[in-house]
């Protein structure tokens, strides 16, 4: 997570520090609520079926309320299927596919992913407080404007 691009005074060249050698892969995943995310979850290294399942188990189903709908984006059949179950099992739940264009979280993460590029963390716990202060400077209006922009009324 290194910034993509930067400034330096004309007629000079931009130095900035890149990690070199192997990298290590970090998950988050998170649900988006019309005021906040929700249902945070990091894990180091890449997300599995194992893994996802107990993230859907322990950590997206406690949170959801009568009303909710969960949008599913990227997941295999499986994953999709283990998710559409587990949700309508939840008291007034539902789930629905969706298209990535339209996916309401992918606005937020992509500031996320901004955030945590400038904070330039290099270690697990350094990762996980740069993204618990990027969540930080979100506010409820950016939140129900990622939902408004991608067509969900609220």
């Amino acid at each position: 997570m290194t910034p993509l691009r930067g400034w330096a005074p004309r007629g000079h060249r931009l130095h900035t520090k890149v990690p070199h050698g192997r990298w290590k892969t970090m998950t988050f995943l998170a649900a988006l609520r019309h005021d906040r995310i929700d249902a945070p979850w990091f894990i180091e290294g890449p997300i599995d079926g194992v893994s996802f399942r107990t993230y859907v188990e322990k950590v997206l189903l406690p949170v959801l309320r009568p009303g909710n709908i969960v949008v599913l984006d990227n997941l295999g059949t499986g994953a999709k299927q283990f998710t559409t179950s587990s949700v309508r099992s939840a008291p007034n739940c539902t789930s629905c596919p969706i298209l990535a264009d339209l996916n309401p979280i992918a606005q937020a993460f992509a500031k996320l992913k901004h955030l945590l590029r400038k904070a330039a963390a290099r270690t697990v716990d350094g990762v996980c407080a740069a993204i618990g202060q990027a969540l930080d400077a979100f506010t409820p209006e950016q939140y129900a404007n990622y939902l408004k922009n991608s067509g969900y009324g609220i």
